[in-house]
């Protein structure tokens, strides 16, 4: 008799950790899911109008209209990086980063990255590593790809941060100048469980 009863409580509380662990499925189920896209990269490849237009390349270099959804809750800003990791630099090549995006956009339209009175209010243009050359107009704005002729198509990916903090140099203790590694060791490591949430996806090229 008490064999059998333990084997009821057994059960009974196996039955609990599972309903308990579906409700959580459930609950995870009802979260929307925070997504980044783009409709002008839509075909997973950049248009000529989107390529750098220098060091080899003449395309526009016309930066590409973002859109994002399902922003977490408690977002006090964005912070949005495009990242070459196949760039023969040994560090990969940042081509774009916007730092400080209010928390109720839902994108940036076509152009925006080329004009820094063209960003939401509040949201700065990022260093990138075309710096000073000239390449995007001026520090801070969009550079479109632009690998080696010959190399095999690179990955060109963008990533939207949402953070529950309203300026990341400040509560990242960075300058607004800092690179745009800097700026994602803060984004993925500095400022902790102030990351609240990232979306991404990846486009190609090569040449």
């Amino acid at each position: 008799m008490k064999s059998r009863l333990q084997s009821i409580s057994a059960l009974s509380a196996a039955l609990a950790v599972a309903v308990a662990s579906l409700g959580g499925c459930w609950a995870d189920a009802d979260t929307p899911v925070f997504t980044l896209s783009s409709p002008d990269l839509a075909s997973g490849t950049f248009a000529t109008e989107f390529i750098l237009n220098g060091f080899g390349c003449t395309g526009g270099n016309i930066s590409p209209e973002l859109r994002w959804a399902n922003v977490p809750s408690g977002t006090k800003s964005l912070a949005l990086q495009l990242y070459d990791p196949d760039a023969p630099s040994g560090s990969g090549f940042w081509h774009w980063a916007v730092y400080d995006i209010p928390p109720d956009t839902t994108g940036l339209a076509r152009g925006v990255g080329n004009n820094a009175a063209l960003l939401p209010a509040g949201a700065f243009g990022g260093n990138t590593d075309f710096l000073d050359t000239g390449a995007t107009g001026v520090n801070g704005n969009y550079g479109g790809p632009c690998p080696p002729a010959g190399d095999p198509p690179h990955r060109y990916i963008f990533t939207l941060y949402a953070v529950a903090v309203d300026k990341l140099e400040v509560a990242g203790g960075v300058p607004k100048t800092g690179t745009a590694g800097l700026y994602g060791f803060v984004l993925n490591k500095g400022i902790g469980a102030n990351l609240l949430g990232k979306a991404s996806f990846t486009a190609m090229y090569g040449r």
